[in-house]
């Protein structure tokens, strides 16, 4: 199955459940809400207590499932639907990565001065359901074949465009499939009509957002 539809569900969700593998009763998964953002190759980020039970667990064993619901659906069962399966790597993020969780978490600022870890989702493979006869699974190699944007492009293109919307319009990130904003104050996800890997076509289409 084509990743397009799992990249703009991703993208339209700003919480997730993350369930890891309970370190303190094994064989038992340890599932709980989380806030993530995307890096730039559309792997989950998020962050987590050093004190958190999914930190301890996430330690143990990298293996962990996410799953996201379309945040407006009215019934669980009809509405757009992925789980990620993969490893989960704690790394040291770079400063336009941290930059991008503040655009997206602003309240993250706190949680970095304490004990927070970055961790992210290495896809192994995800299981859409995107409506029906839509479902299917989306393996590792699709995913890493996705054209991506480049951290410090993205913040150029981000740059650039804000400047010329109007500010009821906040730009939170952009990428090859579509641009994350604030829309007087409501989160929004805006598909492209195509993916587009060149960034002067990018940029148009933020402009177009205004």
């Amino acid at each position: 199955m084509k990743p397009d539809l799992a990249i703009s569900l991703l993208h339209q969700c700003r919480h997730a459940t993350l369930a890891t593998q309970s370190h303190a009763y094994p064989g038992y998964p340890y599932a709980s809400a989380i806030q993530f953002f995307c890096d730039e190759h559309h792997r989950p980020v998020f962050v987590v207590s050093a004190l958190a039970e999914h930190s301890k667990n996430l330690l143990a064993d990298p293996r962990i499932s996410l799953s996201l619901l379309a945040p407006d659906g009215d019934s669980a069962q009809s509405a757009a639907r992925l789980t990620m399966l993969g490893d989960a790597e704690r790394f040291d993020a770079s400063d336009a990565l941290r930059r991008r969780l503040m655009r997206y978490l602003p309240e993250a600022e706190e949680w970095l001065a304490l004990d927070f870890m970055f961790f992210r989702l290495i896809p192994k493979r995800q299981r859409l359901i995107a409506g029906l006869g839509k479902m299917g699974w989306i393996e590792d190699s699709a995913w890493a074949a996705l054209p991506s944007l480049a951290l410090d492009e993205e913040q150029a293109l981000l740059t650039e465009a804000q400047a010329a919307l109007p500010s009821t319009i906040r730009l939170l990130g952009c990428d090859c499939f579509g641009a994350d904003l604030l829309d007087n104050g409501r989160y929004r996800r805006a598909d492209w009509e195509a993916a587009s890997p060149a960034t002067s076509q990018i940029r148009e289409r933020l402009l177009r957002l205004g």
